[in-house]
């Protein structure tokens, strides 16, 4: 069917107006707390991020709650002090610091969105008399639609599933309204403040800000490059035009882009700034951002 060939890729748009992070023009000690680095990471055992996540968490959430009963406004808006989802957040934001579901654009975009839809869906089945009857209806609503958006900007993040489910059927934050924005808005910030400082003192966070991809070489993308593409899918001779291509192409070289294509072997080549994938090989838009990375910090 050809439908499920179809696909939406929006850093296709955005990519070419967002710039380049500017760490790089910082003093290096402030700019390690940004996640730059000069050179590749060394792998570390599963003890030392166990005990800095441990530190991590628990930093956080103190700060999250000992920070959202002092605000005034949280409190007479029936505000929470924390919401239950930002536990599931933290887990990703100080353990899994390099799966693509804890980069920043992810953690934030993603209980943004959350946060709106579920305020918006419970305010919407506000207006019905039999709202509690009809209740868990807006809750399954609220988490469909979250992660429908999500999917398709790129900024999916399961905590924030959670946010928008509670944002319509737990009562204390059905009450709260729209100020549950701001609510989660502080939280994450706040969480992801400390994960720049804890993660990266002994470990390196974020892996990317926006995408793994080099936005210094994103470029819109024009006719020429969707018949290029088109012409490497057809068939594994084009695919293996394009990789000799790029060992031989003086722009290429100078590229740092990774570069996806197609050979008819059984394995995935991932190399420094380039993956190369077996042509029957399907992998999900988080799996593409993971090799990629993985390719930029060989």
């Amino acid at each position: 069917m050809a439908y499920k060939q179809w696909n939406f890729d929006i850093d296709r748009y955005i990519n070419p107006l967002v710039p380049p992070p500017p760490w790089h023009y910082l003093p290096y000690p402030v700019a390690r707390f940004f996640g730059y680095r000069k050179d590749k990471p060394a792998p570390t055992g599963n003890l030392m991020p166990t005990f800095w996540a441990f530190i991590g968490v628990f930093c956080a959430l103190v700060i999250i709650e000992v920070v959202s009963v002092r605000i005034p406004g949280f409190i007479a808006n029936h505000a929470p002090m924390i919401v239950g989802s930002m536990g599931a957040t933290a887990v990703l934001e100080f353990y899994a610091i390099d799966s693509p579901l804890a980069q920043p654009r992810n953690a934030f975009f993603g209980q943004l969105i959350a946060a709106f839809v579920g305020a918006a869906v419970a305010k919407l089945f506000q207006l019905s008399d039999n709202f509690t009857e009809i209740q868990y209806l807006g809750g399954a609503l609220s988490c469909a639609c979250t992660v429908a958006i999500m999917a398709l900007t790129k900024t999916v993040h399961p905590p924030a599933g959670a946010t928008a489910l509670l944002a319509v059927v737990d009562d204390r934050l059905v009450r709260a309204g729209w100020f549950l924005i701001p609510v989660m808005i502080l939280a994450v910030s706040i969480m992801l403040a400390v994960a720049l400082i804890v993660n990266n003192i002994e470990r390196r966070f974020p892996v990317y800000w926006w995408t793994p991809a080099d936005l210094k070489k994103t470029k819109p993308a024009t006719n020429e490059q969707e018949k290029a593409e088109n012409g490497a899918a057809k068939g594994p001779d084009a695919a293996g035009a394009d990789v000799s291509g790029s060992q031989t192409s003086p722009e290429k070289e100078r590229s740092e882009d990774v570069e996806h294509q197609e050979h008819q072997l059984s394995e995935a080549i991932v190399r420094p700034g380039l993956v190369v994938l077996p042509k029957d090989m399907h992998l999900t838009e988080e799996e593409k951002q993971f090799l990629e990375a993985l390719s930029k910090r060989l």
